[in-house]
């Protein structure tokens, strides 16, 4: 995609760092100025805080905070860009406890992230594609962890998207535990199944019992959570983090 220079101008060091460093890995030009500097005549698109782009009053200021950096890049991409509308955006899921996610348009991989829950991860493709022009979208999901994998298909079905399922066993090859933003990208890039109808989300006593091995471990050996916390981590209603901290306060009590 060829896109102009897109201009980070903000006093906050925190979001200039994480903007830039995403930009820079997507190989985007970008330039980081001081807040009241001038901006240059070419800019069409410039990134900083709500508040810095409404004192500024300029029609071209893009107001972007930590939690929204994916998705107000990809509406400055979008304003900067020269090809054009993106035909084909597909988004990859690896499911667990924290989904990995990926966005690849027209072949080209756009962006990749680990998010913390299945309503976030469903949350953030909505953004991003509010924010990619684009004429067709597919959401493909890896069916590694079936339990969540059928969850993220149910939520993805019930708001409209189109959904595949992805042989997962395909995209781990040559990979390290816990790449899941990298196995993202792989999903994203293979042709699936399609789903098109709600699909049972019933955790197998296997998966409750390998959910409650791994609190132990992310715990350090402190707490093994109950049967009843592990299924709401399965079916991804609750992150381990939560449910260890619900279990270490019930032990405290």
């Amino acid at each position: 995609m060829d896109v102009g220079e897109i201009i980070v101008r903000t006093a906050d060091f925190r979001l200039a760092y994480r903007l830039l460093t995403i930009l820079k890995s997507r190989k985007v030009r970008c330039a980081h100025i001081e807040q009241n500097a001038t901006l240059p005549p070419s800019t069409l698109a410039w990134l900083a805080s709500p508040e810095e782009v409404e004192a500024a009053a300029d029609p071209h200021g893009i107001a972007v905070t930590l939690d929204t950096v994916e998705s107000s890049i990809e509406h400055a991409l979008r304003l900067v860009s020269k090809s054009g509308t993106i035909q084909n955006l597909t988004f990859g899921i690896d499911p667990g406890p924290r989904p990995g996610l990926a966005w690849v348009g027209d072949n080209r991989v756009l962006g990749s992230t680990q998010l913390e829950s299945i309503d976030e991860t469903i949350d953030r493709i909505c953004s991003l594609s509010g924010n990619i022009g684009h004429v067709s979208l597919i959401v493909r999901i890896g069916d590694g962890a079936r339990t969540i994998s059928n969850r993220l298909m149910n939520v993805c079905l019930a708001r409209g998207l189109r959904v595949e399922r992805v042989d997962e066993r395909r995209t781990s090859i040559g990979l390290q535990r816990n790449q899941h933003d990298t196995s993202a990208i792989r999903i994203a890039k293979m042709d699936g199944s399609p789903v098109t109808q709600k699909q049972p989300v019933s955790p197998t006593m296997g998966e409750v019992k390998e959910v409650q091995r791994l609190s132990r471990r992310f715990s350090g050996g402190q707490v093994t959570i109950s049967q009843r916390l592990a299924q709401a981590v399965a079916v991804g209603r609750m992150s381990m983090e939560e449910a260890i901290g619900r279990q270490i306060q019930r032990i405290s009590y």
